[in-house]
């Protein structure tokens, strides 16, 4: 059975790659600048490259620690998609004490 692939993501250049998953090689460099790719999940799918917005907010939610990995048959859950949504969670994280990461994949702000 062959591995499963997962995306690998450089925010530089804003370039995703998909490899074989491999626990004995984690970290991943960049064939564009060499810099470190970060290990996003299988259920990622990438903004195209022009689209500064939508990579801005990917950058969030990378650097909060969010992931797009698949849970069962599901996927891997809400994630904001434009960065009016991230302010929105964010300012709901700093009123309620609520953790960026978990404020950040709720579908809902109350």
């Amino acid at each position: 059975m062959s591995p499963s692939k997962s995306s690998y993501v450089c925010l530089p250049c804003r370039a995703s790659y998909k490899q074989p998953y491999d626990t004995y090689r984690p970290q991943r460099i960049c064939p564009r600048c060499a810099e470190p790719l970060i290990h996003v999940g299988s259920a990622f799918a990438p903004p195209r490259r022009r689209d500064t917005a939508a990579w801005r907010t990917l950058s969030v939610l990378l650097h909060a620690g969010v992931r797009f990995h698949k849970s069962c048959c599901c996927g891997p859950g809400y994630r904001p998609r434009t960065l009016r949504e991230v302010r929105e969670r964010m300012t709901y994280a700093r009123r309620t004490g609520e953790p960026f990461a978990r404020a950040l994949v709720r579908p809902e702000v109350p």
